[in-house]
C-alpha cells in the first residue's frame, strides 16, 4: 500500500505539470494579444510593456517562461509559497485572495457533500430494499426532480420562498463564523447546501438503489443468509459494502470538482468562493489568477483521485495493492 501511494503521489505530481503546461500555453502563448499588454492596463505606454514583459519573464522564450513559473509554484515567489503570482486588478498578491475565497468554497462543498450522503445512500438503501414500493417510487420521483432541476433555478427559487416570501431563512451572502458566530454561519449556508446537494443526492440515491439491488442478488450473499445472518448484517456488512465503491468513485470526482469552484451556487448565493472569483477574474481579463484556480481546481481532482483509489482497499477486500 505504502509504495502504490507513493507511486500516485508521484503520478499527481506529473498530471500537475501537464495541467500547468497546457494551462499556461493557453493563457500566455497562444493568444494572438501580448499579455504584458492586457497586464499593463488600459492605454499602457511602449516602456511601460516593457517593463512588465521584463518584471513577469515574458521576454525569454515560451519554455524558459513556463520553466521560471513552474519554479515559482514549488519554490515560491517574492509573495511565498506556493507561488500564485500577481493579481492585475488589485494590484495585490494573488496567494492571500485565493486562500481566503478558498476557503469559502470548502465549507460549501464540504457541507454540501454532508447533505447529499446523508439524503441520497439512505434513500437509495430503502428503495433498494423495497423495490417497486410506494416508497421507492416516492424516492425515485424526487431523484427525477433532482436530476432535472439545475441550481440556477433552484436557488432563485429558494431565495424567493424561503427568504423573500416567508422570511424562515436568511438571505445570501457570506458570515464568517469567527466573526459572526456558529449560528449566523450555520444559517446563512443552509440553502446554499441544501441547493447543490438536492443534484447530487438524487444522483447518489439513484446509483446506491440500483447497486444494492444488484449486489443482493449475488451467491454470496444468498450464502450468507443460508449462514444464519440476520439481514441488517447482510446488508450492511455485505451488500452495501460492496455497493458503495461506484459511489466512492463518484464522490471523489465530484467533490475535487466542487472544491475547484462552484460557480453557479457560489454566484446565485453571493458566496466569495474561488468559483465565483474564477468568474471575475475571467471578466477582466486577470490571466494569473484563472491560471491559478485552473490548478488549484486540477490539484484537488488528482488528489481525490488518490484518495478513492487507498479507500477501495477498505470497501472492497478483494482489492489488492501490489
Amino acid at each position: 500500500m505504502g509504495r502504490y501511494i507513493v507511486r500516485r503521489l508521484i503520478w499527481v505530481v506529473f498530471v500537475l505539470l501537464v495541467i500547468t503546461f497546457i494551462s499556461y500555453m493557453i493563457f500566455f502563448v497562444m493568444p494572438s494579444k501580448d499579455p504584458a499588454i492586457i497586464f499593463a492596463g488600459r492605454q499602457p505606454t511602449p516602456e511601460l510593456v516593457a517593463e512588465v514583459r521584463h518584471q513577469f519573464g515574458l521576454d525569454h522564450p515560451w519554455p524558459v517562461q513556463y520553466a521560471l513559473f513552474v519554479k515559482r509554484i514549488f519554490l515560491g515567489d517574492q509573495y511565498g509559497w506556493p507561488g500564485l503570482g500577481f493579481s492585475f486588478n488589485t494590484r495585490s498578491a494573488l496567494k492571500p485572495i485565493i486562500l481566503s475565497r478558498l476557503l469559502v468554497t470548502i465549507q460549501l462543498a464540504f457541507g454540501a457533500a454532508a447533505v447529499w450522503l446523508l439524503i441520497g445512500i439512505p434513500i437509495g438503501i430503502l428503495s433498494a430494499l423495497k423495490p417497486r414500493s410506494v416508497f421507492d417510487r416516492m424516492a425515485m420521483g424526487f431523484a427525477l426532480f433532482g436530476v432535472s432541476a439545475p441550481v440556477f433555478f433552484l436557488g432563485p427559487l429558494f431565495l424567493y420562498l424561503f427568504w423573500f416570501k416567508f422570511g424562515i431563512a436568511p438571505g445570501s451572502g457570506y458570515y464568517a463564523i469567527g466573526q459572526y458566530g456558529v449560528g449566523t454561519w450555520f444559517s446563512h449556508f443552509i440553502m446554499p447546501w441544501i441547493v447543490l446537494a438536492l443534484l447530487y443526492a438524487a444522483f447518489y440515491a439513484r446509483m446506491t438503489r440500483a447497486n444494492l439491488i444488484e449486489t443482493m442478488g449475488q451467491d454470496y450473499i444468498r450464502t450468507a443468509r443460508a449462514k444464519g445472518l440476520s439481514e441488517r448484517t447482510v446488508v450492511l456488512k455485505h451488500g452495501l459494502r460492496a455497493s458503495l465503491t461506484p459511489v466512492v468513485t463518484m464522490f471523489g470526482l465530484d467533490l475535487g470538482g466542487l472544491l475547484g469552484g462552484a460557480f453557479i451556487t457560489e454566484t446565485v448565493f453571493n458566496l466569495p468562493g474561488i468559483g465565483a472569483y474564477a468568474i471575475k477574474s475571467v471578466g477582466s481579463g486577470d490571466l494569473y489568477a484563472i491560471l491559478d484556480i485552473t490548478i488549484i481546481a486540477g490539484f484537488f481532482i488528482t488528489l481525490m483521485n488518490l484518495v478513492v483509489d487507498v479507500l477501495y482497499a477498505f470497501l472492497d477486500p478483494r482489492v489488492r495493492y501490489g
